[in-house]
């Protein structure tokens, strides 16, 4: 890995004397003339034409100080004219034409390159050096460039794709982009130089297809236009898991579990002691109750802990299940805790390169689909339970105002409730409509397309990149003023920009599409968000029967 080395520039002061025209001076023109004229054409080039003319007038001294200007200007002055006075002498001409040769190939070296002058001073100084040096030490390693030499050489061709250009590639530049024409179908060119990449380099570079920056047109065959990345291995794939990040995920795991718990609590709200009901409810309540007060009520709140948990536990299996045969390694899950829900779903990073766009969307949309389905069952035979009255001694009384949360979820349970059962202050229902009432408001929220989500990574692979960018703006701006999700939204919007905000990094092959019921399932399901974080709103409740809406 090469470094810059320290180094300092110093300023140039030049002085032009005035000397007379000698038989010396002509002497050594010819000989500058000899020495710099072309070898093909044998003319001396333009710069050095305008030199010679004006050689005999003015001759130019580099000074390395900068105090002594005028007594160094007189030194230089009577050396010149010393010098005309021995060139009348033939014998110390001759005696001295070695000594004038030799004076003659410095004063040429100096006046044939331009002055570099600093008006300012050195141009780096010390620290900006050792800056740049310490950023090539802890920036990552760049691609060799006698291997891109190599790999042109073997790989690239005729035949395959035809490099006129290479650019950096990668997040600091530490790759090489190979723009060029394509010469086949770019799946079966990729395969091929891929296959070559290999037997070339061993498992040296990871190798991208992407479509070409700035790209005037479509390529003639169809579809983008394509460049192909060259990243080391080391730099381009993930890190392996540390210690520290297990212990993270276990910590977080833990908490999740204690919030879970604490939701299953706070479900059964009318059976509390009141001074405890009193210190979760009143703003102005200042001393806390008994915590063992809620010891007895631990036990009833597990099937809802347990439903919550469940969930999310689903969620992350179908996230491994869809990885596995495409040979897709993935991270330990880091889950979220939250006591209004239970949980916000976990982070889960891709520990391996995706091979395509095709196997991007299928494991993004496998975890919410495995967690909602969950979910869904257990929030209809909830419903199925809270009108059942063999059921009545497991019910709870939940505010209706929950089911105005959703719109989707708020009219289901008014076909399956009734009228009667909704347009009330609370509502008895099993335990199971919350735990997968939860389980679908966290799995339309882990699928909003933004960032690093499931559905963010899942229209990054089905729309592209540019198509990410206006989905997550649009739905930025949807949490900011609380149209989705509503009083979760702005909890929901600060943990996606502190968390999930950065898009996925590319695949390997992140050119394919990928087929049109990928991306007509994909839109129907953002559809299904939409409506499942879509508020009611009063004048719909209203008239729906939903909960009981005040009006002033």
């Amino acid at each position: 890995m090469g470094t810059l080395t320290s180094c300092s520039f110093s300023t140039v002061n030049l002085k032009l004397s005035r000397s007379p025209i000698g038989s010396s001076s002509r002497k050594r023109i010819e000989l500058f003339q000899r020495k710099n004229k072309c070898f093909l054409c044998n003319e001396l080039p333009k710069r050095e034409r305008v030199l010679v003319r004006n050689f005999g007038r003015y001759s130019c001294f580099a000074a390395n100080g900068n105090s002594d200007d005028d007594r160094e200007g007189s030194n230089i002055a009577s050396k010149d004219s010393n010098l005309a006075t021995a060139a009348s002498r033939d014998e110390e001409e001759k005696r001295g034409r070695s000594s004038n040769d030799l004076d003659l190939e410095k004063s040429a070296s100096i006046s044939s390159r331009p002055p570099s002058i600093s008006p300012v001073g050195p141009a780096y100084n010390s620290f900006q050096v050792d800056s740049f040096k310490l950023m090539e030490l802890l920036g990552p390693e760049k691609v060799d460039p006698a291997d891109v030499k190599l790999i042109k050489e073997k790989i690239f061709g005729y035949s395959t794709f035809w490099v006129t250009k290479e650019e950096p590639f990668g997040d600091l530049g530490e790759g090489i982009l190979f723009l060029g024409n394509l010469r086949g179908i770019r799946e079966a060119v990729f395969n091929r130089l891929q296959s070559q990449l290999v037997e070339l380099m061993d498992d040296k570079y990871n190798l991208f297809m992407v479509e070409e920056p700035n790209s005037e047109g479509p390529d003639p065959r169809g579809g983008p236009r394509v460049s192909f990345g060259m990243l080391r291995k080391e730099v381009s794939e993930p890190g392996p898991t540390t210690l520290w990040q297990y212990v993270i995920a276990f910590l977080l795991f833990l908490l999740t579990i204690g919030s879970s718990v604490e939701l299953g609590i706070s479900s059964q709200l009318n059976r509390l002691p009141p001074e405890v009901v009193k210190y979760f409810t009143d703003p102005n309540a200042s001393e806390p109750p008994d915590m063992q007060l809620l010891f007895p009520f631990v036990e009833s709140a597990l099937p809802l802990a347990y439903g919550v948990l469940g969930v999310q536990l689903f969620h992350e299996v179908g996230h491994f299940l869809a990885a596995f045969p495409k040979e897709v390694k993935l991270s330990i899950p880091y889950f979220i805790p939250n006591i209004t829900l239970g949980s916000f779903g976990a982070i889960t990073q891709f520990k391996s390169i995706l091979p395509d766009r095709k196997t991007q969307v299928d494991i993004s949309l496998a975890g919410p689909f495995a967690g909602a389905a969950l979910s869904f069952s257990m929030f209809t035979v909830g419903l199925l339970l809270s009108s059942n009255p063999d059921a009545a001694g497991d019910l709870v009384q939940v505010p209706s105002m929950l089911f105005q949360g959703s719109l989707l979820l708020g009219l289901i349970s008014r076909a399956t409730l009734g009228y009667t059962a909704m347009h009330a202050a609370t509502v008895l229902v099993h335990p199971l409509v919350i735990a997968g009432w939860c389980g679908l408001t966290t799995s339309a929220f882990n699928m909003l397309p933004v960032g690093c989500l499931d559905g963010g990574r899942a229209v990054q692979g089905a729309f592209g990149k540019n198509a990410l960018i206006g989905f997550g703006l649009t739905t930025y701006t949807l949490l900011g003023l609380g149209v989705l999700g509503g009083a979760l939204s702005l909890p929901w919007g600060l943990y996606v920009l502190i968390c999930q905000r950065t898009p996925e990094k590319p695949c390997l092959n992140d050119v394919t599409e990928v087929g049109t019921w990928r991306r007509t399932i994909l839109s129907v399901a953002i559809l299904l968000v939409v409506l499942t974080l879509l508020p009611l709103w009063d004048e719909l409740a209203e008239e729906l029967g939903i909960g009981l809406v005040t009006t002033f």
